[in-house]
């Protein structure tokens, strides 16, 4: 683990972010979201990077390829942020719909691609930079290895703790982590006294249209406080509120999901046309909150099998699955049924 590794990791993430060029590897890039023309004409490359699962929606991969998609670089695709973002945000493709021919060539350094890949998702910008090899100096530079510290769970820690009265409970306590580099600070919410039994645990990832704005497209809202109210009615509880809206794409790229919707894409299908896999989120975080809340084994709390095996391969020792039944309405019936079709949700 190397503190300066995850603070030039940081810095570059950052840089993605203001639309300025950066290093990774070998390959210098600039995030199509946020370029100008000017800096793109500073840059003298129109090539673009894309994630696999955008380039398998294009076509640009064989089946053997789409199997498991990684990075994929077009030759000359770009003269103009227009251009490129045409080829980048599947919220242009109506209006873009002829796009190509493109030449595939090789990206000049595959981890480094891949890395940009995951760096691209923590900034919350579409998974599209303008590419080319590394020339001369750069003012912003990381390694892909520098990106795996920046995202190693060892690195969070407990920041604070304070009792917090909630309705569920009112002698709760809430418990912040964080680690030295991100913004984003994880929560957890313990319920009740702790005796030696495995508590009600429940991995809750940031909905903020859902937990705080009463959106009826999911129940993420109704579930967080059905979880809540079932760990006051058990010995006692941990809730685990991970800052990884949208499963890991962030809140900008979870709206353009919710539009890719209204045009009659399911939550899956409208991930990979932004170019995102299926499941983004990192439970190895969960993991690590709960090693320094010193639980290691629970009951856990979820109608997702996939959550279990996650935190097994993370040390958890899942005693018991809770299935969470909670009814439906007209605008999250297919949303639902999504979950239980093509991600192997189960009650």
């Amino acid at each position: 683990m190397s503190d300066s590794g995850a603070r030039r990791a940081a810095r570059a993430i950052d840089a993605l972010r203001r639309g300025w060029p950066l290093r990774v590897g070998t390959l210098d890039l600039i995030a199509v979201e946020s370029a100008s023309d000017a800096a793109l004409a500073d840059f003298g490359s129109g090539d673009l990077l894309l994630s696999g699962e955008r380039a398998v929606t294009l076509k640009l991969t064989n089946q053997r390829v789409a199997a498991a998609p990684g990075p994929v670089r077009l030759a000359d695709a770009a003269t103009t942020v227009a251009a490129g973002l045409a080829v980048a945000d599947p919220a242009l493709d109506l209006a873009n719909p002829l796009k190509g021919p493109f030449r595939t060539i090789a990206t000049g350094d595959d981890s480094a691609a891949a890395a940009a890949m995951t760096m691209a998702r923590h900034a919350g910008l579409l998974p599209a930079f303008f590419v080319r090899g590394a020339v001369g100096d750069a003012e912003t530079a990381c390694e892909a290895a520098d990106v795996d510290s920046l995202l190693d769970p060892a690195r969070l820690h407990i920041a604070a703790r304070a009792r917090l009265p909630v309705d569920a409970s009112e002698t709760a306590e809430i418990v912040a982590f964080r680690t030295p580099e991100e913004a984003s600070d994880h929560v957890a919410l313990v319920i009740g006294r702790r005796d030696g039994n495995p508590p009600v645990v429940r991995l809750h990832s940031e909905c903020l249209t859902g937990d705080v704005l009463g959106s009826l497209k999911c129940d993420c809202g109704p579930q967080l406080h059905a979880a809540l109210h079932a760990m006051a009615d058990a010995p006692w509880g941990v809730l685990l509120y991970l800052r990884q809206e949208g499963r890991g794409i962030g809140l900008v790229n979870k709206l353009r999901a919710y539009a890719l919707q209204d045009q009659g894409y399911d939550t899956v299908d409208a991930n990979l046309r932004l170019g995102f896999p299926v499941e983004a989120r990192d439970f190895a975080i969960a993991g690590r909150m709960l090693e320094l809340l010193n639980v290691p084994r629970i009951r856990l709390m979820t109608n997702n099998p996939e959550k279990v095996a996650r935190l097994e391969r993370e040390g958890v020792e899942v005693v018991e699955r809770l299935p969470l039944a909670l009814p439906t309405n007209k605008y999250n019936e297919q949303y639902l049924a999504t979950k239980r079709d093509r991600t192997g949700h189960q009650l």
